[in-house]
């Protein structure tokens, strides 16, 4: 029996079966890895260069997305089964951010002085825009690809929530002259990379269950074999 909830990523494999399309949505997903990359260096280095917990960890975003729509664009074209695969390596690319977030805050714990303030803040907003331009770009591709165009999608999005809150969190490390704002925020940003892995992994489970469905095999609602 087929699970009902993998009806959408069932039809999602059909979405892009012209060539123009596939073309169109992989130099999408190109341009948006380009984008992630050269903001990594540049937030990355400046985090480094000021002590934050939250903008280090934000910047590693930004290399996970490269990495995300990079796959992207290698995994158009493949089946429901090897899409599922590539989903779920997804998933775990995302948390990538998560350990990095943890390791920094750990660091800190024992002297949590705070970042500069200005640095901080243009970075941030900076980062609001290349991601707004991400989001703009992929949102139109949300419904095609399935766990793939998901997972950039949520990535891109989960990263303009983190930028507008490092903003706010710089504002108030300009007043409180602590660093735990910045290191509680870091920690927060783990919570959405893991709520996002969880939502791709799941769309990656349906498409293994379509795969399945599509092969004739028998399909078990409740445990995914």
């Amino acid at each position: 029996m087929t699970d009902p909830k993998c009806t959408d990523s069932c039809q999602q494999d059909d979405l892009i079966p012209d060539d123009d399309l596939r073309t169109s949505l992989r130099r999408t997903v190109v341009l948006v890895a380009l984008l992630n990359l050269a903001y990594f260096f540049i937030e990355g280095g400046v985090a480094v260069a000021i002590g934050s917990v939250s903008l280090f960890a934000d910047s590693v975003d930004f290399f996970e997305d490269f990495a995300v729509n990079s796959l992207i664009a290698l995994a158009l074209g493949w089946s429901l089964h090897r899409r599922a695969i590539a989903g779920k390596v997804m998933a775990l690319i995302i948390l990538l951010p998560a350990l990095a977030a943890i390791w920094q805050a750990v660091t800190k714990f024992s002297n949590p002085e705070p970042p500069e303030v200005l640095s901080l803040v243009l970075t941030a907003g900076g980062a609001v825009v290349v991601n707004m331009i991400c989001v703009w770009l992929l949102a139109r591709w949300r419904s095609h690809g399935g766990s793939m165009t998901t997972a950039a999608f949520l990535a891109a999005r989960n990263d303009v929530i983190a930028n507008v809150a490092i903003i706010a969190m710089g504002v108030l490390t300009w007043y409180t002259r602590s660093g735990w704002p910045d290191i509680v925020l870091g920690l927060v940003i783990v919570l959405l990379n893991v709520t996002a892995a969880r939502e791709v992994w799941e769309v990656a489970e349906n498409e293994k269950l379509a795969a399945k469905a599509l092969a004739g095999e028998n399909v078990d609602p409740c445990c995914g074999d």
